[in-house]
């Protein structure tokens, strides 16, 4: 049985892609080790695979970064592995060095275009710093994944290297779930529900322009669950514009998530193309609000214009811009369109699956676990 380490910079709570490739290794006979951090915060990791978080003196920025690829380059250095899996470029160096130190398999899973993240925009010696990490390790890797074909492209462009592409959607269920009614979870019978959902709903995401959209628009109800940077901004706002419309309920499990999500009438995915990681985005949420059978809203990017346009899933904003949502929310209220995209997600979750993308994630490890 070949020995995994995966590792992440999160707390092992919330990365729902993470999970569903431990998922697929350990159905192929792998021992999955969860490798992340613990925050002051965090609760006690229930899942089902060994995990071992680190507490660390600093919880963001260059401390924080430096801590944890020290405690992750001596845990695989004192460790039994036989396959590392590097989630992002902020546990690339450690694994890259270990797995050359001791002759290990190493696979790199990109989750976004990680140097042109929005976090990095305008900290040019950060950024630098992650470039050089990439641009040295990158062009030596031999196993990487990626969430989408506009940034495997990028990659394959600048590093000459094969990228496989795993987007992150759910997993198909053979019986759906049972779904909640709105009265059991507080809702109003007759209005349209808008969603936002989302574990990082920061600036430039389109969150702003979405709350002061509801000051134009009646019968509507808008529901924010999540968490990010600009969550705390967007509630502000919501209570400077006495936007009784407007909800905020925090993260939630996956479970109860999707439990809101499953009886709404429009999810939305409002990502500006300020920077480039934004520009080539395929957000998860996307896949979520697919599976839940529900229309979408979403900005002009190259990924989310593909999926809506291929399968006719909803509409689409000439901008992101408070007046431009409104007029395509009262658009989609529209029975005969709503109808009909909710029929076409259907035949959109038959295809956009894990059991369907999973199959890549056999085809790259199959070898690594015979070898």
């Amino acid at each position: 049985m070949k020995r995994i380490a995966v590792l992440v910079s999160n707390d092992l709570q919330h990365d729902q892609r993470v999970a569903k490739v431990c998922g697929t290794l350990h159905q192929m006979g792998g021992a999955v080790t969860l490798v992340g951090r613990k925050l002051p915060n965090s609760p006690e990791y229930t899942g089902p695979y060994q995990a071992v978080r680190f507490q660390l003196p600093f919880h963001s920025g260059a401390l924080f970064y430096a801590a944890l690829n020290v405690r992750l380059f001596f845990y695989l250095l004192f460790t039994r592995v036989d396959i590392i899996v590097a989630n992002d470029l902020d546990t690339l160096l450690p694994a890259f060095l270990i797995a050359k130190l001791r002759r290990k398999k190493l696979v790199y899973d990109s989750h976004e275009y990680f140097t042109e993240a929005e976090g990095l925009t305008g900290r040019n010696f950060q950024k630098s710093v992650w470039l050089r990490i990439e641009k040295w390790i990158f062009p030596r890797l031999k196993h990487v994944i990626t969430v989408n074909e506009s940034i495997a492209d990028i990659y394959r462009s600048l590093y000459h290297v094969p990228v496989h592409v795993v987007r992150n959607v759910p997993l198909l269920r053979n019986t759906p779930p049972e779904k909640s009614s709105r009265a059991e979870l507080n809702l109003p019978p007759h209005e349209t529900i808008v969603l936002l959902q989302g574990a990082s709903i920061d600036p430039d995401r389109g969150g702003m322009e979405l709350v002061e959209a509801f000051q134009s628009l009646s019968n509507c109800i808008l529901l924010v669950i999540g968490a990010g940077r600009d969550y705390a901004n967007m509630q502000r706002r919501a209570h400077e514009l006495g936007l009784s419309n407007v909800r905020f309920l925090g993260r939630l499990p996956y479970a109860e998530l999707m439990r809101y999500t499953s009886v709404a009438d429009i999810g939305v995915s409002l990502d500006k193309p300020l920077h480039l990681n934004y520009t080539l985005s395929l957000p998860n949420k996307l896949f979520d609000y697919i599976h839940a059978g529900i229309p979408v809203l979403v900005s002009d990017l190259p990924e989310l214009r593909k999926v809506v346009h291929h399968y006719d899933l909803g509409r689409i904003v000439s901008e992101v811009s408070p007046a431009q949502i409104a007029r395509c929310i009262e658009q989609m209220k529209n029975p005969a369109s709503q109808k009909l995209w909710r029929l076409n997600t259907e035949r959109a979750k038959n295809e956009l699956n894990w059991q369907q993308e999973s199959k890549v994630i056999q085809k790259i490890y199959g070898p690594l676990f015979t070898s």
